[in-house]
């Protein structure tokens, strides 16, 4: 078993964050993006879609998707339970990591593709070339502000995003809001819930992953 990574990629590193807390330690591989390694016809005939991360098991079968590989992970070593534990916490862990992917991943996602130099003719990840549009771009950003705002709010009485205990919903806002502040996209200044939550779980180990 091994997993393709990239150390500055974001969705790589919501699956090392959750190996950490799993304490799962994997041999990986550095595919190194801004050099197009993931485009090269050796990566593409490992992940035609040419992204990371990808997990390669044992028998062959490879897992191309970051929460995938995350639920693989919960499902062979359950314990400490990332994905909530119940029909009820499963749900609203569930929803929460979602609405965090769509409303905040993506979102910083749009905003990256869609204005950095480098990716100019690449504004969607995955195989095929697409042409950045600036509006998007500022869409985005727009949509990140409005993500911090909800999240702030939403984090007003609880320590977490979901439940009762840190799970995957906390590692994709975690990575959300790293990568934003990457941007220079950070939360507004009176925004003292997600400055507090964000303190607290980057100070977890998993966290330096």
């Amino acid at each position: 078993m091994k997993l393709y990574d990239c150390a500055t990629a974001p969705s790589p590193r919501r699956v090392r964050i959750f190996l950490g807390e799993k304490k799962i330690a994997i041999p990986t591989t550095q595919v190194d993006l801004r050099a197009g390694e993931h485009l090269s016809a050796a990566f593409r005939a490992i992940n035609p879609d040419a992204t990371v991360p990808v997990l390669e098991l044992d028998n062959g079968v490879r897992i191309t998707d970051a929460v995938a590989i995350c639920q693989y992970f919960e499902d062979i070593q359950p314990e400490p339970r990332l994905f909530g534990e119940g029909a009820e916490d499963k749900a609203i862990v569930t929803e929460w990591q979602r609405l965090a992917e769509r409303d905040g991943f993506y979102a910083v996602m749009e905003a990256f593709r869609n204005a950095a130099p480098g990716l100019k003719g690449r504004a969607l990840p995955g195989p095929a070339d697409y042409a950045q549009i600036p509006e998007l771009a500022q869409r985005g950003r727009s949509r990140v502000l409005a993500f911090f705002k909800m999240i702030d709010a939403h984090l007003a009485d609880r320590e977490f995003i979901a439940g009762l205990r840190f799970s995957i919903a906390d590692i994709t806002t975690l990575v959300t809001l790293d990568w934003a502040t990457r941007l220079k996209l950070t939360p507004p200044a009176n925004a003292d819930n997600l400055r507090r939550w964000h303190a607290s779980v980057s100070a977890r180990p998993s966290a330096a992953a």
